[in-house]
C-alpha cells in the first residue's frame, strides 16, 4: 500500500513539474504578439531591459551597440545583447528636468579612429546647457574626452535642452537645440537655444554656413525658430533632412530642415499656451517663416524619428517612423514627395514612452522606452 502511494506521489510530482513547465512555454509564446498594421504584420522582441531612461542608441560596426541612460551613464549592449558597467571617462554631467546624458553617435570614420560624440547638459555656477562632448572609446572606457561645443548662453531651469546629433554627408554635424524655455531665444540668431547647429568634429563652424557672414549672429546656426527638436534625419537617398518639434499644447511638428530658414517659435505657430489654451504669437503663418510639413493637434510629444530603409519590412520603405512620449508608441508616416499623405499609429499604450526610434543595420526598427526601468525593443517580422 505504501509502495502504490509512493508511485501516486512521485506521479503527481512529474504532472506538476510538467504543468509548470508547459505554462511558461505557453506564457513566452503568448507573450509574442503579433502586431498588424495596414501593410506589415510584426512583433515586438525585447533586446536588453534594466536602463535608466535610455536616450540614444548607436549601433558599433562589429556588432552590439551603444546607449546613454539619462542620468549619466553609457553602456555598451553585446552582440549577445549583454549589458556592460557603466562606461568610465565621461564628463560630469548634470541631469536636471528634461535633459542629462542625451544622444549619440559615431565619427563617420569609426571604424579607424574609435571616435563617438554624445550630447550632454553641462553646468557652471548653477546654469546650464547642451553641450557636445567628442572621445575615443577604448577597451570600455571613454580616452580623450574634450568638449567641442557649448551652447551660450546657459541659463537656469530644466527645460528643453533638444538634443539630437546627425551627420551630414560632408562630414558636419547637426545639433538641435531647445530654446530652454525661453520662448525670445527662438528668433535670436545671437543664442544658440532655439535652433539648430552644424559644425565641425572638432566643434569648429563650415564656412558655408547660412550666417557666417552675419556679424549679429552666432556662425553655428544653421537653422532658427525651432522650439525643442527631439528628432532628426537626413535621409542620403533623397539628401533630405527631417526633424520632429515639440509644440505646446498642440503645434508638435514635422519639418523639412533647410539651411537659414525660420520655423517661427515663438511667433509663428499652431501651438496654444498651456492650461488657458490662448494663442502664442502672431499667428499660424508667415511669409518669411516655413511651414510645417505635418504638424499634431493635440500635440503627441514627438522624440526620435527615422527614415526606414530596410529588407525586412519593404512595404514599409521611404515611410517616416517617430516615437510619441505623449501616446507611448510610435507614428507611421507615408509621404508623397516631401508631403505626409497618411498617419498610422502604432503600438498607443503598450510600450511605455518613446524616446528614441532607429532603424538597426539588420534592418529592423529599434526602440527606446523613456522610463524607470527603460528598455531597448526591436520590431521584427514575426517568427
Amino acid at each position: 500500500m505504501q509502495g502504490e502511494q509512493k508511485k501516486r506521489c512521485k506521479l503527481a510530482h512529474i504532472l506538476a513539474i510538467f504543468l509548470i513547465v508547459l505554462c511558461t512555454v505557453s506564457f513566452y509564446v503568448c507573450s509574442q504578439e503579433i502586431y498588424k498594421s495596414d501593410l506589415h504584420e510584426f512583433e515586438v522582441e525585447r533586446v536588453v531591459d534594466g536602463l535608466s531612461h535610455p536616450w540614444g542608441i548607436a549601433f558599433l560596426p562589429e556588432g552590439g551597440f551603444l546607449v546613454t541612460e539619462r542620468f549619466g551613464n553609457l553602456r555598451i549592449v553585446s552582440k549577445k545583447e549583454i549589458l556592460s558597467p557603466p562606461i568610465e571617462g565621461l564628463p560630469k554631467v548634470a541631469a536636471a528636468g528634461q535633459g542629462g546624458l542625451m544622444d549619440i553617435v559615431l565619427h563617420p570614420q569609426f571604424s579607424k579612429n574609435s571616435t563617438i560624440f554624445m550630447s550632454f547638459v553641462g553646468e557652471f555656477k548653477g546654469l546650464l546647457g547642451t553641450e557636445v562632448v567628442r572621445g575615443v572609446l577604448s577597451d570600455g572606457k571613454l580616452t580623450n574626452a574634450k568638449i567641442i561645443f557649448k551652447a551660450v548662453p546657459k541659463s537656469r531651469g530644466g527645460r528643453h535642452f533638444g538634443s539630437r546629433l546627425f551627420f551630414l554627408k560632408d562630414g558636419s554635424l547637426l545639433v538641435s537645440l531647445g530654446d530652454r524655455g525661453h520662448r525670445p531665444n527662438g528668433q535670436s540668431l545671437a543664442t544658440h537655444p532655439g535652433s539648430i547647429v552644424r559644425i565641425d568634429v572638432d566643434g569648429g563652424y563650415p564656412h558655408d554656413n547660412p550666417f557666417v557672414r552675419n556679424q549679429s549672429a552666432l556662425p553655428e546656426i544653421y537653422t532658427f525658430g525651432n522650439r525643442n527638436v527631439q528628432g532628426l534625419f537626413w535621409d542620403e537617398q533623397t539628401d533630405n533632412i527631417w526633424a520632429t518639434e515639440h509644440g505646446p499644447q498642440g503645434g508638435c511638428e514635422l519639418n523639412l530642415i533647410e539651411p537659414g530658414l525660420n520655423y517661427g517659435w515663438a511667433e509663428v505657430t499652431h501651438g496654444r499656451n498651456y492650461i488657458v489654451g490662448t494663442r502664442i504669437g502672431e499667428g499660424t503663418s508667415r511669409m518669411d517663416v516655413a511651414p510645417p510639413v505635418f504638424y499634431w493637434s493635440p500635440s503627441n510629444a514627438p522624440s526620435g524619428l527615422t527614415l526606414y530603409r530596410g529588407d525586412a519590412f519593404p512595404e514599409w520603405n521611404g515611410n517616416l517612423f517617430l516615437g510619441s512620449l505623449r501616446f507611448r508608441g510610435l507614428s507611421r508616416l507615408t509621404l508623397k514627395g516631401n508631403e505626409v499623405d497618411s498617419e498610422e499609429r502604432l503600438l498607443e499604450g503598450k510600450i511605455g514612452r518613446v524616446r528614441t526610434v532607429v532603424t538597426g543595420p539588420d534592418g529592423f526598427i529599434y526602440i527606446l522606452t523613456d522610463e524607470n526601468d527603460g528598455q531597448v525593443l526591436r520590431l521584427q517580422p514575426p517568427s
